[in-house]
């Protein structure tokens, strides 16, 4: 595990999730202990908005997207656009999404999935706020759809794709989520982008409860496994876990306009100002 003393932040978390109703504030208490000192949860439905803005308003350091995952595309309806919308407007929010396509899982339409997708972009868009994209098996088709909306940035998250879909997203301003699959043996791909990929497009993230860590394959996750998905990527690259992590908790300030933590500004006064 990382040093305490390293301010870290995890850039998606399904905290909200019902996997952590028993025991949800000890779990923010072992992320802190862990240095993570921040969090961003989006959401997945119309129905879990105003429980996640509770949650976050009542902990400090979590942070609330709002969106609609395309794997609960059963659940959607065109009236929570409207109740989106004036979610966002009412405030605080640092993302739109969770949002996307999702070509793996069977039985989810493609029309209605890209409307959904569409939609929340223009939303995006219209609010001035980054998207938390979700892709898979369909890196190809958002890269061209997020063509569509100039101006708008954000984060694919679990990043699958190529090395070329990699470099095209960074050429639009986007950002790479890494976690727990960047652990498995088979990732291959995955950690030569994440070996050579410029650091201030890395972003780390939990996914939990979902997508542990190969050494805790089949148990709950949880955003304290953010500082080893650190060390997955430091044993990669050249640079210091330092400075990597100072790196990456400052492009998830900058994407998301995260306020700086006063207690790693403390510790690290000569680099504060960069977050």
């Amino acid at each position: 595990m990382n040093a305490p003393s390293l301010s870290l932040i995890d850039s998606h978390c399904h905290l909200d999730s019902a996997e952590f109703d028993p025991d949800r504030d000890a779990v923010v208490a072992r992320a802190r202990a862990a240095g993570i000192t921040g969090q961003v949860i989006p959401a997945i439905r119309a129905e879990d908005w105003p429980a996640l803005a509770a949650l976050c308003a009542r902990t400090p350091g979590l942070h609330a997207a709002f969106g609609m995952h395309p794997l609960y595309l059963a659940e959607h309806r065109d009236e929570h656009l409207v109740l989106l919308r004036e979610r966002l407007a009412q405030g605080p929010a640092v993302a739109v999404g969770e949002c996307g396509l999702d070509y793996f899982a069977p039985g989810l339409a493609v029309d209605a999935q890209r409307h959904f997708f569409h939609a929340q972009l223009a939303l995006a868009r219209a609010f001035g706020l980054p998207v938390i994209v979700h892709a898979r098996r369909a890196v190809e088709e958002v890269i061209h759809t997020l063509r569509g909306y100039p101006g708008v940035c954000g984060v694919v998250h679990s990043y699958s794709g190529s090395e070329e879909q990699a470099n095209q997203l960074w050429k639009m301003g986007f950002m790479l989520g890494i976690g727990g699959p960047l652990s498995y043996s088979r990732a291959h791909r995955l950690r030569r982008i994440v070996a050579a990929m410029p650091l201030e497009f890395l972003l780390l993230e939990s996914d939990a409860p979902d997508q542990p860590l190969a050494t805790q394959r089949g148990a709950r996750n949880e955003p304290s496994s953010v500082a080893l998905v650190l060390e997955e990527i430091t044993a990669l690259r050249t640079e210091s876990r330092e400075v990597i992590a100072a790196a990456t908790t400052a492009n998830a300030r900058r994407l998301f306009r995260l306020a700086a933590d006063p207690a790693a500004a403390a510790a690290h006064p000569a680099s504060s100002s960069s977050g």
